[in-house]
């Protein structure tokens, strides 16, 4: 018998060990609680490089490298609750793949777990028009992510549009952009840009501008290749060009820095960031730059990498022996 949507949920299995719903040892803890709704199959979309593809032959407990185990929606919000309580957990984020019915089941399970607390609620998700963003703000939904993951229209169309089979538009991203902000308000709509998909680093470089200049705060990815995906046989970034992208992607974010005025090679890469060398090695001794990007308390622990490295995302401030490593892959 097929279980009831908003009756059980996936959990990240991170999530499960800091809720206590399941026993394991964590390098490193989240500090959101991260769920994905819950589809006895896949997702309508088909981009070449998600596990939960329509033509995925990855299995659907897949989300990038992490395993997504299904609890019962009571017993999540229940621990969800205490973990809050603890200030072990300080947002919750839900993905939500892409079927008829899962507007209605993000609805049940925000309400849910509004009702029971207070903790910020985001949610990644395709929307497909106005009502679909007005229904989560009306749920309680505090901050929307629509992910544009392609740094360009052409890569777009390839993993994840025409091309790909997929049922995706560049430019009806940007235009839910707006919608989005029209509902939410400007400062809290998110999007994802994923590094690795065949972009130059001036390719990624522009749209996290372009992101910005619109308002929308843009999170940054590694390519994670996963067996049984389309680019399954496709390789991660290379390290020292990512870490080039995450400084310019905080210069950028934080107003210092804008992409026009950064200068690159013939190959696209970064060879400026045009600060003031101050505020470079700052950033480059601080580390923050090469932490998680995202949501507010969002540090999604080893989403794209194994904790034994190499590491695109910190989850935590990288600490000085952490940071001498970030120079050596940038020298």
């Amino acid at each position: 018998m097929e279980q009831n949507n908003v009756d059980v949920i996936r959990v990240s299995i991170g999530t499960a060990a800091v809720l206590g719903l399941h026993k394991g040892k964590l390098d490193a803890e989240p500090t959101t609680a991260y769920l994905m709704t819950y589809r006895d199959g896949k997702c309508a979309g088909n981009c070449s490089f998600c596990p939960q593809a329509r033509e995925s032959k990855s299995s659907t407990h897949l989300l990038s490298r992490v395993t997504w185990p299904t609890y019962p929606v009571a017993d999540v919000v229940s621990t969800l609750k205490n973990a809050v309580e603890q200030k072990k957990i300080r947002r919750t984020c839900i993905q939500a793949i892409n079927y008829p019915e899962v507007f209605a089941d993000i609805e049940a399970v925000v309400r849910q777990i509004k009702k029971q607390m207070t903790v910020a609620v985001s949610v990644s998700c395709q929307p497909q028009n106005r009502a679909d963003i007005e229904r989560l703000k009306h749920a309680g939904v505090d901050r929307l992510g629509i992910a544009l993951d392609a740094a360009t229209q052409t890569i777009f169309d390839r993993v994840k549009g025409k091309d790909a089979g997929g049922c995706y538009s560049w430019d009806n991203q940007f235009k839910l952009f707006s919608l989005a902000q029209s509902v939410f308000g400007e400062g809290n709509v998110s999007t994802h840009v994923i590094v690795g998909l065949g972009e130059t680093e001036k390719d990624a470089v522009e749209v996290i501008q372009r992101c910005r200049d619109l308002g929308v705060l843009p999170a940054l990815f590694a390519f994670t290749p996963v067996r049984g995906t389309a680019m399954e046989h496709n390789v991660p970034p290379k390290l020292e060009s990512y870490r080039r992208i995450q400084l310019a992607r905080h210069f950028i974010v934080s107003g210092r820095a804008n992409a026009a005025k950064m200068s690159f090679n013939d190959q696209g890469e970064i060879t400026g960031f045009k600060v003031p060398i101050e505020v470079l090695v700052q950033a480059l001794n601080e580390g923050v730059a090469f932490r998680t990007s995202g949501c507010l308390d969002c540090n999604r622990p080893y989403y794209n990498e194994k904790p034994s490295g190499p590491i695109y995302n910190y989850p935590n401030t990288p600490n000085k022996e952490e940071i001498k490593k970030i120079k050596e892959e940038l020298s």
